[in-house]
């Protein structure tokens, strides 16, 4: 959402309120700083240990009463975790028009990723203008019954930030690597891997630093304790597997462009990666953002042992297919997304009558890489 809001202060018709639920509150202020954005409000909702139910109350409460205080004349939220669908919600209670940035990705199993799905299924019932990052998502609101006229096609917000900090990525805070050695970055964090699935995950990458000398990894491990009580115990002291708390924004960006292949659950990530010409896997059975996979750039392998060791090995022996996959086809934005977002909300609240050009993804047989860091 950063690229959005900085669009909006620069904008002098539109008085953006920035309103942080802090539900992760270290890779929250990271983010602020690095953007130069401070919230106008910080619900702080974040407790150790609380339930999807005691998340949902908290950040739906708070925002009641930001919007009973404010009135705004729109509510944008962005993407798929609760304080979107919360965010949407409290909004309608209020009968304030909602705008959902990265609109219409599904995987159309609501267990999976559980429970973004559904949050974003249910945002989409409450919005009144849907940002949807590429065509294929514009395809899936229509297919839902979505006005047409409420859906505009404008690239992922996700490129857009990639673009706005290309010149400040550093490698500040990470471990020495080996230049010598290929790099496997590894996150993963999703609910539905909890437990066995991400024990499994922790096997292959065992596996794989055993069958190739030449490999090392880093696996920043997140914050919460679902996670890294599986994952630390599993790997911790293997030989050229670094884990580390999860790195500023800049720094991880740094490890997707310096790796040789990434192994993920995340969804920004497979976004993120194709541009810098960065072969993934994806630890998951769904992906709702295929585009990815239709370009061949990412791969979904999910989380059986056998098989992610069988699809990384495949990758890191045979050359062909190595380079099939790092072609940096971006198939989800052009660094523009938050301009036309603008632009849209100008038309809509009056301001203008010219409706910006929806985004294009790029043919896949014509790279398009992101500036500064291809």
């Amino acid at each position: 959402m950063a690229p959005v809001v900085k669009a909006l202060q620069q904008d002098p018709d539109f008085r953006p309120v920035l309103v942080a639920t802090a539900q992760h509150r270290e890779m929250l202020d990271q983010v602020l700083r690095l953007f130069d954005l401070k919230p106008d409000v910080d619900l702080d909702v974040m407790r150790p240990r609380q339930t999807l139910a005691e998340v949902t109350t908290r950040t739906l409460e708070g925002l009641d009463r930001v919007l009973a205080r404010t009135r705004p004349a729109l509510v944008l939220v962005q993407g798929d975790a609760a304080p979107c669908f919360c965010g949407a919600l409290a909004a309608y209670y209020h009968r304030i028009p909602v705008g959902h940035v990265e609109a219409g990705l599904r995987t159309r199993d609501k267990y999976r990723p559980f429970p973004e799905e559904l949050y974003r299924r249910m945002t989409a019932a409450l919005a009144d203008l849907h940002f949807a990052p590429t065509p294929w998502a514009r395809d899936n609101l229509l297919r839902e019954g979505c006005d047409p006229s409420s859906i505009y096609v404008t690239g992922n917000t996700v490129i857009d930030a990639l673009h706005a900090i290309g010149p400040r990525v550093r490698p500040d805070g990470l471990p020495e690597l080996d230049p010598r050695k290929r790099l496997l970055l590894v996150t993963a964090h999703r609910r539905e891997n909890w437990g066995e699935p991400l024990r499994n995950v922790c096997e292959a990458i065992r596996d794989l630093v055993l069958r190739f000398p030449d490999v090392e990894v880093v696996f920043p491990v997140h914050r919460n304790p679902a996670v890294r009580e599986v994952v630390i115990p599993a790997l911790e002291g293997v030989p050229r597997v670094h884990l580390l708390d999860p790195p500023d924004y800049g720094p991880f960006v740094y490890l997707e462009r310096r790796a040789y292949l990434i192994l993920t659950d995340s969804g920004g990530v497979q976004e993120e990666a194709p541009g810098l010409g960065t072969p993934v896997l994806v630890l998951r059975d769904t992906t709702e953002r295929p585009e990815g996979v239709a370009a061949g750039v990412v791969r979904l392998v999910g989380t059986d042992r056998k098989r992610v060791v069988a699809e990384a090995a495949r990758l890191l022996e045979d050359p062909e297919a190595y380079r099939s996959m790092a072609a940096a086809t971006n198939p989800y934005g052009d660094g523009r997304a938050a301009w036309r977002i603008v632009q849209i909300l100008r038309v809509y609240f009056g301001l203008s009558d010219e409706l910006p050009e929806p985004f294009q993804p790029a043919n896949p047989q014509a790279p398009v890489r992101v500036d500064g860091l291809g």
